[in-house]
């Protein structure tokens, strides 16, 4: 039976490029996009979501909604100089793409997670303020969720600051409100996304695949990270590790966030376990095969039919 994920995203290159392979893995069931500010503006994060699902024909299966459009409390700070004013530049989706259905973020999430017949796994690829606002709302959803597979936050090294990863550096308070959550949560960072580069041989040949791969070449190439070692794509982890979780190392540990001061949206693991009587609050992604990664990249996408 196919895992029944819903997707919380702020697209963003790499975002679409976890929507796609969401989307059209058989052994993912996504029953559900919400759209946050993060990347770029949420009016822009809903439209590239569209577009991803309308691009797979998939939009009267998979509802897309529109949810917050700031952090809760920090002023908005978007990363279109990574990806682009549009969030998605390099290929032309046309401007057919279907409407977010009339529910908020929040109210579609709540009810999806209800109304599951088993628990659901929430798959927050952007900041994460909607899930803190449904936690707030509706505490009562928790029961209902499997576990949370986010992207964000490090143990080492930020890319926003010199402690801050981008999704918790966005809304360090929202980020809070999910670690301290008592939900199940699989911590994807920076300390596995930065070494599961696309390489150039991988996005050489993505291309030449088939209709989905010319699409994700034309964005990747635009996209503003990484360098002469390969090409993150951060987002894409979490969806690595649902499916191939024995390629991914993970360490059980209590994360906290800072939500103030120069270490905002820092993510402190107590990795000697010394600071919460024993007690963890996440399973952090430690280290990753990159080779694999980059197989089962190509894999996916080679097997999309045009």
């Amino acid at each position: 039976m196919a895992l029944k994920i819903i997707m919380d995203t702020d697209p963003g290159i790499d975002d679409a490029a976890a929507l796609t392979m969401a989307i059209n893995d058989p052994a993912i069931d996504l029953k559900l996009v919400t759209a946050v500010a993060g990347n770029v503006t949420v009016d822009k994060t809903t439209a590239n979501a569209l577009k991803i699902v309308h691009f797979f024909g998939k939009e009267n299966e998979i509802p897309v909604a529109a949810g917050a459009k700031q952090p809760l409390i920090k002023p908005f700070e978007d990363a279109a100089r990574i990806h682009g004013a549009s969030g998605m530049p390099g290929y032309d989706f046309g401007d057919d793409y279907g409407h977010a259905i009339e529910k908020s973020a929040v109210e579609a999430l709540h009810d999806e997670i209800m109304a599951a017949d088993e628990p659901i796994t929430l798959v927050p690829t952007g900041s994460y303020t909607n899930i803190a606002i449904l936690f707030s709302q509706y505490p009562e959803v928790k029961n209902n969720i499997k576990e949370i597979v986010a992207m964000g936050g490090t143990l080492q090294e930020g890319n926003m600051t010199s402690a801050a990863e981008f999704n918790c550096f966005t809304d360090p308070h929202a980020a809070k409100v999910l670690y301290d959550s008592g939900v199940p949560i699989v911590m994807v960072g920076l300390d596995i996304t930065l070494k599961a580069l696309l390489t150039a041989d991988t996005l050489d040949k993505l291309a030449g695949l088939n209709k989905t791969g010319e699409m994700l070449h034309a964005l990747i190439t635009h996209y503003g990270d990484g360098g002469a070692e390969g090409i993150p794509m951060h987002d894409v982890n979490t969806i690595f590790y649902l499916l191939h979780p024995e390629a991914i190392t993970t360490k059980e540990m209590w994360v906290d966030v800072q939500t103030e001061g120069p270490a905002m949206g820092e993510t402190v693991g107590d990795i000697r376990g010394a600071y919460h009587d024993g007690k963890t609050n996440a399973k952090v992604c430690v280290d990753i095969d990159a080779a694999a990664f980059n197989k089962w990249f190509l894999e996916e996408i080679g097997s999309i039919k045009d």
